[in-house]
């Protein structure tokens, strides 16, 4: 060491040693692994709930669902031609293809959002998580206690408008939002719109088609978010790219105005009751 120092490699020597405490070796495993660990105790949790208080027939015994005839062919998982067959119903394809397209840009931006707060909003990510936790809430509260309140004092078809009307105002204040602030008060008018889009139209959809088919169509209405999360990375990293956060909400106002037009313009109708 004292030759070292004396060819002037001295420095050297003390600059490694001052980054040494300064940058300490953090194991980065176990925070990792902690999220993935309590995400599996919360799904083993789920499956023993599951599996104990569920129980095995969820039908009445008075509901009368026709059984596929023994020798005819079984239905595959995956049956374009019943999935046609539901959509091609009076007042199905309309009410099914507003609740893909109205949620749609919504999705876009939530996909998004993990990027956006760190980006575009500077936060850290446990601000971040703060913020996705109090989204949260609000769709607990909006889903437990809003919406069937509402359901009781007017029509499916009037809050439907109504969603798509909020979507809209909320799109246009998207697009002039420049801080953390300004979307902490539109969460609220967001999470409104979104609750009420999916619970209004999933409820729209299997009254529409009978009780032996509500399955499959509660499936097509589940299917939407896949749907989303499988475009939405793609499109909306382009969006993002290209035109910066103010483009979602352009284009959830321009998409959410076009169909207040054509609710306004043709009211919707649907089956008030199943058909057994």
């Amino acid at each position: 060491p004292g030759v070292l120092g004396q060819r002037g490699l001295g420095p050297l020597s003390g600059s490694l040693e001052a980054l040494g405490p300064t940058h300490p070796a953090t194991p980065i495993a176990p925070r990792v692994h902690c999220p993935a660990i309590v995400a599996l105790v919360a799904n083993l949790l789920g499956a023993i709930i599951s599996v104990t208080c569920i129980p095995a027939s969820t039908k009445g015994a008075t509901v009368d669902v026709q059984a596929a005839p023994p020798g005819g062919p079984k239905a595959s998982v995956f049956d374009l031609k019943a999935i046609s067959r539901l959509l091609l119903l009076p007042g199905v394809l309309p009410v099914f293809l507003i609740k893909v397209v109205s949620g749609f840009p919504s999705g876009l931006f939530m996909i998004m959002f993990s990027i956006i707060s760190m980006d575009f909003f500077q936060l850290e990510p446990s601000q971040a998580g703060y913020l996705m936790s109090f989204f949260g809430v609000l769709q607990m509260v909006v889903q437990g206690l809003v919406i069937g309140r509402l359901s009781s004092h007017f029509s499916e078809e009037a809050l439907l408008r109504a969603s798509v009307l909020v979507f809209m105002v909320v799109g246009l204040a998207m697009a002039l939002m420049s801080t953390v602030l300004h979307f902490c008060f539109l969460v609220p008018g967001l999470v409104f719109s979104l609750c009420t889009l999916n619970v209004v139209t999933d409820s729209m959809l299997t009254k529409a088609v009978s009780a032996s088919d509500t399955g499959t169509m509660l499936g097509l209405c589940a299917s939407v978010q896949p749907l989303t999360r499988t475009l939405g990375p793609t499109l909306g990293g382009l969006l993002y790219r290209s035109f910066g956060v103010p483009i979602f909400g352009h284009v959830q106002f321009a998409v959410n105005f076009f169909l207040l037009l054509v609710l306004w313009r043709k009211p919707m109708t649907h089956k008030r009751d199943k058909a057994w």
